[in-house]
């Protein structure tokens, strides 16, 4: 059996950083602020890492979509041991 497993990966403003809204209210300033990956996105890239080492998979591939920034979130996804990473870029507003 060769299945492989795809894990969705998100940039999010990290955990720690207080979160801003902008003055005209319709939304939150991400400007200058620290991102990093989703802490859940995190725990499903440990547990597709987990199911490889036990044979039940061959490769871990994480993906994400958004602009160039988001390559800082599979690089992280990489690190921890995805064989493969890819991004789809859509660009920033």
């Amino acid at each position: 059996m060769s299945m492989k497993i795809l894990v969705g990966c998100k940039r999010v403003i990290d955990y720690a950083v207080k979160i801003r809204v902008r003055p005209d209210k319709l939304g939150v300033v991400t400007e200058g602020v620290k991102h990093s990956m989703n802490p859940f996105d995190e725990i499903a890239v440990e547990e597709a890492i987990r199911l490889r080492e036990a044979k039940k998979a061959t490769e871990v591939i994480a993906v994400s979509c958004g602009p160039t920034q988001s390559q800082e979130t599979l690089r992280t996804a990489l690190a921890m041991g995805a064989d493969r990473a890819i991004h789809v870029d859509v660009p920033a507003k």
